[in-house]
C-alpha cells in the first residue's frame, strides 16, 4: 500500500471521527424549543415589522444551529390582544387575527397575542373576541393574568372558565383550549407559550430550551444522590445556557434588538420526557414518593444557572405534552393535587390538564383560584392550561388529533 493511499485512508478515517463525534456532540445537545421575538405591532405596517422581526429570529436560530443545536420553533408575541386590535370592530379584530394566523403558516412562526384580560377591571369584550379567534384560528395564542403583584384577578379567574368551557364546545375536537393558558405571578418576556406576554415597545427576544434529555443523563447517573443530581444538572444546564447568552448576545450586537435572557427549564415534549427521568433518580413510577423531591432538585438546578434568566425558570410537568406523563395519567399515578404539590417546589400549575366535559364552571373557577393562590403565596410563576372535552366522561379517553398531544384517560373530578 502506497504512502498516498495510507495518507488518503488516514485522512478520511480522520473526518469520519470529527463527523461522528460532532453528531454525537449535536445529539446530546437539548433542542432549543422557543426563540421568541416580542414586537409591537402597529395594523399599517404590521407586515414589515413581522419580516423585520423573523429576519433576527432567523439570524438567532442560524447561530444555534452552527453550534451544533436543533431549533424547533421561532415564535412572536405582540401587545395584548385589547391593544393590538384598539379601534376595530370584532368583525374587523378577528378578519386582521386570521391574517396574522395565515401569515404565521407562510412564514412558520407561532404567534400569540398576549393577554386578554391583566386585570379585574378590563373590558370583557375583547374575551368575546378571544373566545371566537381561539374557536376558529389554528395557530393564534393567547392567555389572561389570574394573579399579580396585586393580587388575586377573582372576576378574570371566572371569565376565563367562561372562556375555555366556549372554546372546548366551538373548536375542533375541543383543541383551541391548548393555545391558552392563565398565568400567575409570570413577568413579561417569557419565551414559552401560551402564557408569553409583554407591555412594552418590542423589539426584544429570548429563548428557551427543551431540556429533558439533559436531566435524564444526569438523573441516570446521579441515581437516588440528591447532592450529585443538583450540582451536576447545574454544571450541565449552565453550559447549554451559556451557548444561548453567547448566540443571544451576539445576534443583539448585530441587529439592534435586545436579548432578554434564557429560560433554562428543562421542558419535555413527547419521548424527550420529564417523567421518564424523574424514574430514573427515583426507582419508581412518577407520582409515587420521591417525585417531589426530584422537583425540587430540577428546580434548585436550574435557579443555579448563572446566566440572565426570565420566564418560568423552573420545571414543567404537561400531563398530555410528555408521552410517559400521559401513560402515568391514565394509571392513575398521579392527579391534580398532586401537580399542586409539586408546584409547591418548582414551575408547574395545571399544564395540558384533560377534564371531562362536564366539568362546571365552578370546578374550574377553584382549581384556577388553587393555581393563583399558590402562586401569590410563594411569589413564583404558575399556569393553568385546562382542556375539557364535551361528551367525555370519566373513563373515557381523550382523541385529539395533535402531534404535540397525546391521549389519555379521563378521571372524576372530587
Amino acid at each position: 500500500m502506497t504512502r498516498i493511499v495510507v495518507a488518503v485512508i488516514l485522512s478520511l478515517s480522520l473526518q469520519m471521527a470529527a463527523q461522528t463525534a460532532s453528531t454525537s456532540s449535536a445529539a446530546s445537545n437539548p433542542k432549543v424549543r422557543a426563540i421568541t421575538g416580542f414586537v409591537r405591532l402597529d395594523r399599517a405596517t404590521s407586515g414589515k415589522q413581522i419580516a423585520d422581526a423573523l429576519v433576527v429570529l432567523r439570524k438567532v436560530k442560524s447561530e444555534f444551529e452552527a453550534a451544533g443545536y436543533q431549533v424547533e420553533t421561532l415564535r412572536l408575541t405582540t401587545q395584548p390582544i385589547a391593544e393590538l386590535v384598539a379601534g376595530m370592530t370584532e368583525e374587523q379584530a378577528l378578519a386582521f387575527l386570521a391574517a396574522l394566523d395565515q401569515l404565521s403558516v407562510k412564514e412558520d412562526f407561532i404567534p400569540n397575542v398576549g393577554p386578554a384580560m391583566m386585570h379585574d377591571t378590563d373590558d370583557f369584550s375583547t374575551m368575546h373576541l378571544l373566545e371566537r379567534a381561539l374557536s376558529t384560528l389554528p395557530n393564534i395564542e393567547a392567555s389572561t393574568i389570574i394573579a399579580d403583584e396585586a393580587g388575586i384577578h377573582w372576576k378574570t379567574i371566572h371569565r376565563t372558565s367562561e372562556l375555555v368551557k366556549y372554546v372546548s364546545e366551538h373548536s375542533p375536537r375541543s383543541q383551541g383550549t391548548f393555545n391558552f393558558t392563565a398565568t400567575a405571578m409570570l413577568k413579561p418576556m417569557s419565551p414559552f407559550f401560551p402564557g408569553s406576554y409583554h407591555t412594552g415597545a418590542g423589539r426584544q427576544f429570548a429563548i428557551g430550551f427543551e431540556g429533558a434529555n439533559v436531566v435524564a443523563d444526569i438523573f441516570m447517573r446521579d441515581k437516588g444522590n440528591a447532592d450529585a443530581a443538583t450540582a451536576d444538572l447545574t454544571a450541565a444546564l449552565t453550559k447549554h445556557a451559556s451557548v444561548a447568552d453567547k448566540v443571544g448576545n451576539k445576534v443583539s450586537a448585530e441587529t439592534g434588538w435586545s436579548y432578554v435572557g434564557v429560560d433554562p427549564t428543562p421542558a419535555p415534549l413527547g419521548d424527550v420526557s420529564i417523567a421518564a427521568a424523574i424514574e430514573d433518580f427515583t426507582g419508581a413510577r412518577f407520582g409515587s414518593s420521591g417525585t417531589l423531591t426530584a422537583a425540587r432538585i430540577i428546580t434548585a438546578a436550574v435557579k443555579a444557572v448563572p446566566v440572565k434568566q426570565i420566564g418560568y425558570s423552573g420545571l414543567m410537568v404537561p400531563v398530555m405534552e410528555d408521552k410517559l406523563l400521559a401513560q402515568r395519567w391514565a394509571e392513575s399515578t398521579y392527579n391534580i393535587d398532586s401537580l399542586l404539590a409539586y408546584s409547591a417546589v418548582c414551575g408547574t400549575g395545571l399544564d395540558t390538564v384533560p377534564l371531562p366535559g362536564d366539568v362546571s364552571l365552578e370546578q374550574m373557577d377553584r382549581m384556577y383560584a388553587d393555581v393563583a393562590s399558590l402562586a401569590t403565596k410563594w411569589n413564583k410563576p404558575l399556569s393553568a392550561r385546562l382542556q375539557p372535552i364535551p361528551n367525555k366522561k370519566s373513563g373515557d379517553q381523550t382523541d385529539f388529533q395533535d402531534p404535540y398531544l397525546f391521549n389519555t384517560t379521563l378521571h372524576a373530578l372530587p
